[in-house]
């Protein structure tokens, strides 16, 4: 089973597919532009003005999500994954901005305010490029199974969900 899941920064993707791979016994798939830009020593922001202008780094990324993804029982947690791969189970998760600025300041040693600038602006960016690239508009919603406001439900609480999901969707 291929398991997405999807939502903007600071959503709680990445803390949500680890813990509902563990309890699954599958693997998470969880590449990141922060990594990438990490790797490249510069910032995230700076590593998406590249990617605008190369769109090779999208499209790298992408088929390796579609490599991973073809070894089966898996979560991924990338934005786009729920349109790159041929998912069982598509989940979206959301919080309002104010919730997720206080994550990312919090993980990024950096003030709300910057946190939520730059959220909004990475969003913005995320979403021209991807709709220039694959036509995807990553504010739709529709292709999503299941939606969780991750500000009213905790980690554990989701995967407890998910995991019932999935119990049925096996029968």
């Amino acid at each position: 089973m291929i398991i997405t899941i999807a939502g903007f920064g600071g959503s709680g993707k990445t803390t949500l597919g680890k813990i509902l791979a563990q309890k699954l016994g599958y693997s998470v798939i969880s590449p990141s532009f922060k990594e990438l830009a990490k790797k490249e020593k510069i910032s995230l922001i700076e590593f998406q003005k590249k990617a605008e202008k190369n769109k090779n780094i999208d499209l790298k990324f992408d088929e390796y999500l579609k490599n991973e993804a073809k070894k089966g029982n898996c979560v991924i947690t990338t934005w786009l994954s729920p349109w790159m791969v041929n998912a069982d189970l598509r989940v979206w998760l959301f919080a309002s901005i104010e919730v997720r600025a206080k994550r990312v300041a919090k993980r990024d040693n950096i003030s709300i305010h910057e946190a939520k600038n730059m959220l909004k602006k990475r969003e913005n960016q995320n979403r021209k490029r991807y709709l220039k690239l694959y036509n995807v508009d990553i504010f739709d919603t529709n292709i999503f199974d299941v939606l969780f406001n991750s500000a009213k439900f905790s980690p554990k609480e989701i995967t407890e969900i998910i995991a019932k999901i999935v119990e049925i969707k096996k029968r």
